[in-house]
C-alpha cells in the first residue's frame, strides 16, 4: 500500500498521542469491518477545543488520521455542526486511497461522538 508523505509523517511521528486526564469530552469509536478503534479526548474552554489527544489501534492510515485530527481540532468551536469533517482529514493526509478512506470516516465519527459527549455533560 502506498501512503502519502503526510500519512508517513503522522504515523512515524504521531502528535498528541495519549489521553487527557479528566477530559471535558471523550469518545471511543470503531469500524467493525476493519477492526480499527479510535479513542479521542478533548479539553474545552469557552466552547473552544484547547487540547486534543488520541489513541488508535489500527493500520498506519488510522493512526495518522487520529494524529492529524487532533492537530486540526485545536482552536475549533464545539458549537459548529461538525467541527471537523472526513474530507478535511482526508485532504490533510494528502488524500487516502479508496481502501483507506474509512480511516477519515472513523476520525469524523470520533469527533462527532466527543462533541455529543461534551454537550451531554453540559446538559444540552
Amino acid at each position: 500500500m502506498r501512503y502519502s508523505d503526510a500519512v508517513h509523517d503522522h504515523f512515524d511521528n504521531p502528535r498528541n498521542i495519549g489521553a487527557i486526564e479528566h477530559p471535558d469530552a471523550a469518545a471511543e469509536v470503531s469500524n467493525p469491518a476493519c477492526g480499527d478503534i479510535m479513542h479521542l479526548t478533548l479539553r474545552i474552554v469557552d466552547a473552544r477545543i484547547t487540547e486534543a489527544k488520541f489513541k488508535t489501534m489500527g493500520c498506519p492510515a488510522a493512526i495518522a488520521a487520529g494524529s492529524v485530527t487532533t492537530e486540526l481540532l485545536i482552536g475549533r468551536s464545539v458549537n459548529e455542526p461538525i467541527p471537523l469533517t472526513r474530507v478535511e482529514v482526508n485532504e490533510a493526509l494528502g488524500g487516502l486511497s479508496p481502501q483507506k478512506v474509512h480511516t477519515s470516516v472513523l476520525a469524523e465519527d470520533a469527533v462527532k461522538a466527543a462533541v455529543r459527549d461534551y454537550h451531554r455533560r453540559q446538559g444540552k
